[in-house]
């Protein structure tokens, strides 16, 4: 698939979910015998003493213009989205209530989508999947026990597509700034004798980024089929990605951006034999990752459903970079005679390569009957994945330095297995009490070395943790009557550290797990044409793993444990609509996000000598106090209008507080017009416009930042430095769907 499907020929449409999202119709009774079931398990219900929120298919088709999932996402009350090339394409990632993504338990169809090491979901190696999605839910805090890594922020249970009774065939293109470009066909069979469907995705999306060299190519397929019985169904899914992603993760200071503009990419830049300036072309990121899910739901009766999943991943690629004046020692070389002269210190260009597989089942038995809701599931996963790099090339060694080959290797290998029960019971009242016990056990290991120094020697991995933990959950809704709904609920999550908290930390002072206790007490008001409700959330902390602000050499962020932290906040949710077309749609979450008695070590830049500064309580790092979204929308006959805006306010980037790296507050509008019509031999056509950043608000949402000292004339002098990433100014999309 290096070409492209077919030309976009208008301008976009596009628009944010809203707050409440609409329930979109099933196509058949079949369907949701196939789908209905796969997710329950692992969802809130209208009756679960959890925050959530619904996105439909619906919506997320109006926005899936080609920005990653992420961007389709924001309007989720405490969510805020991030991007590396500075347009929504390529490396972005969410956060929740102020966590990281490593925090947020993703799934599909009940089965684990975070790596199984950095507990991240690099949405750029599963490129388009929302045109493959059904629908998402967002639950915030713990949620109802999940498979995979811990939730503690957030959970996003995604519903792949349901087989459609009818065939169809969907074209999507979308053209716009940046060189941006989007190319989807959809095409399904519909039911065949009644028994079998099969449905296809092929997609393309490519851009230069705002970011300098910041480009994204991506190509990525989707194919299930389902077998229907009276009584069973199976779904065999695959799905596969492939990216090449120019490095974009070294951010700006604000200095480089006064100078080079806002633009600025350090990433590949080196300096040539005639002393020019240029930048290495294969500076990329190359991965394929390839995902296979075998689902089976069988119905016992009315009330009892079984529901089985296995899963493989294969994920293979490896990023190439440009690194001037480095130790020929720390890639395992000898030194090298150039016109007589030892040289110990040369450019390079090295290779990192990742080879890993990921395989599993989960499984859940549902009963349902009398006010009853019961479950019991879990799963069991294996990860094993390589690490290795090589030097490709050594300037002017001639080939004595002995390049291409391993400097550094080393193996991971992850199980993880988990059970749980869950049971919840309606009285005649509409009191129903929620219960939810979760069992975890995890072991993991890393043998090798690193590709990070320990002295003279590449340090070395005798990694092999154990770790056991118990999640109980419980809580109560009372839905007072059809409109008004009150719950609260309590729950306890544990979560190990990822690989990250043990390759880039100190050797001495290794990772802890992590525990919350997080309390939700919320109401919600359902009505004819207004919706509201309000959340109060407190989650307390002991040892969170809180990011400091730091980057690793690759762009991902770093973090320590901290003893003792707490979030507390509240959402507020509100939505409008009115029989003449018109939407509101808003919801605020104001926070406090609090390290309690943090102190801050810093090393001296010759000696190494820690100095230890207590702050007192202090701002957990990259956890904004308020966030406000709203969405204005309008629709009549075929043409859609909204107005979407989101505010965060400040950040810091660090723990400590300080001034000099804060990210300053944005606010951010974006336009979407669309208008949908019908031709012949057609069953209908939207073509439209959404215009990003609409005001040209000049704004950054992520970086890093950190301090060190030196000492001068006996005295500790504190430094401070920080990069920005800028995100793009007014830009637009081109969008034309064609539905047969």
């Amino acid at each position: 698939m290096k070409k492209r499907l077919m030309t976009a020929v208008c301008l976009l449409c596009g628009g944010m979910p809203a707050v409440f999202a609409q329930t979109e119709p099933q196509d058949s009774l079949r369907e949701v015998m196939l789908d209905g079931v796969e997710v329950m398990a692992t969802r809130a219900s209208k009756n679960t003493p959890v925050a959530f929120t619904n996105i439909s298919r619906e919506e997320i088709k109006k926005n899936n213009l080609g920005q990653d999932l992420p961007y389709l996402l924001s309007m989720t009350p405490g969510a805020i989205t991030t991007s590396d090339a500075g347009a929504g394409i390529g490396y972005t990632t969410i956060r929740v209530r102020g966590t990281d993504a490593t925090r947020i338990n993703v799934t599909a169809n009940g089965i684990p989508v975070n790596d199984a090491e950095s507990h991240a979901v690099f949405w750029v190696n599963m490129p388009d999947l929302a045109s493959s999605v059904k629908d998402v839910q967002v639950q915030r805090g713990v949620g109802t026990s999940t498979n995979g890594a811990g939730a503690f922020g957030a959970s996003i249970n995604m519903q792949t597509g349901g087989l459609s009774t009818m065939p169809y065939a969907e074209l999507n293109a979308s053209a716009g700034s940046f060189g941006t470009h989007k190319e989807t066909l959809n095409a399904g069979t519909g039911l065949i004798n009644n028994h079998w469907a099969f449905d296809l995705r092929l997609s393309n999306i490519g851009t230069d980024g705002y970011i300098d060299r910041a480009s994204v190519k991506l190509n990525s397929y989707y194919l299930q089929g389902a077998w229907y019985g009276a009584h069973t169904n199976i779904k065999l899914i695959t799905f596969a990605g492939e990216e090449r992603t120019y490095h974009a993760w070294n951010y700006a200071s604000k200095e480089e951006m006064a100078k080079y503009g806002r633009t600025y990419n350090s990433c590949g830049e080196y300096v040539d034999e005639d002393g020019h300036l240029n930048y290495y072309k294969d500076q990329t990121d190359n991965y394929t990752q390839k995902n296979w899910q075998l689902l089976l739901n069988h119905s016992f009766s009315d009330a009892v459903k079984l529901n089985v999943g296995l899963h493989y991943t294969k994920g293979d690629g490896y990023y190439q970079e440009y690194k001037m004046d480095r130790k020929l020692a720390e890639y395992g070389m000898k030194p090298y005679e150039v016109d007589g002269e030892t040289v110990k210190i040369s450019d390079l260009i090295r290779k990192k390569i990742m080879d890993n597989w990921f395989l599993g089942g989960v499984f859940s038995l549902n009963y349902s009957q009398g006010g009853w809701n019961v479950s019991l599931g879990g799963g069991f996963n294996r990860y094993d994945g390589d690490h290795f790099g090589k030097v490709l090339w050594v300037k002017q060694s001639g080939g004595d330095a002995n390049p291409d080959r391993d400097y550094y290797f080393n193996n991971a290998t992850k199980n993880d297995g988990n059970i749980y029960g869950k049971a919840s019971y309606t009285f005649l009242n509409g009191l129903t009490a929620y219960a939810d016990l979760q069992y975890r056990h995890i072991d993991y290991k890393i043998k090798g070395t690193n590709d990070k120094m320990d002295g003279d020697n590449h340090q070395f991995f005798d990694v092999n943790e154990h770790f056991d933990f118990l999640n109980p959950k419980a809580g109560l809704s009372w839905e007072l009557n059809p409109r008004h709904r009150v719950y609260g609920s309590v729950a306890v999550a544990h979560k190990e550290p990822t690989r990250n908290n043990y390759t880039d930390g100190n050797s001495f002072d290794l990772p802890k797990a992590e525990r919350l206790l997080d309390y939700e007490l919320g109401y919600s008001y359902t009505g004819s044409w207004f919706s509201g409700g309000v959340n109060l959330y407190y989650m307390n902390y002991k040892d969170q793993l809180v990011l400091t602000g730091e980057l690793n050499e690759i762009g991902e962020a770093m973090a320590v444990n901290m003893p003792r932290s707490y979030r507390m906040g509240v959402e507020l949710m509100a939505g409008i609509r009115l029989p003449m077309g018109f939407t509101w749609d808003a919801n605020a979450t104001l926070s406090r996000n609090r390290i309690k008695d943090f102190t801050e070590t810093l090393y001296d830049d010759d000696t190494y000598e820690a100095w230890r500064i207590n702050h007192g309580d202090t701002h957990i790092a990259f956890s904004p106090s308020v966030i406000l979204n709203n969405r204005f929308g309008y629709n009549y006959k075929g043409f859609e209008a909204a107005l979407q805006t989101q505010y965060v306010s400040r950040q810091f980037m660090t723990n400590a507080d300080v001034t000099e790296t804060l990210l300053d507050a944005y606010c951010v509008s974006n336009l979407h017009l669309a208008y949908t019509f019908h031709m012949k031999a057609v069953k209908d056509i939207t073509i439209g416009c959404t215009i990003y950043n609409i005001f040209n608000e000049e704004y950054e949402n992520n970086g890093y930042a950190g301090s060190g000292y030196y000492t001068d004339g006996g005295k500790k002098v504190r430094y401070n430095y920080a990069g920005y990433a800028a995100q793009a100014g007014i830009n637009a999309l081109a969008h034309v769907i064609l539905r047969f």
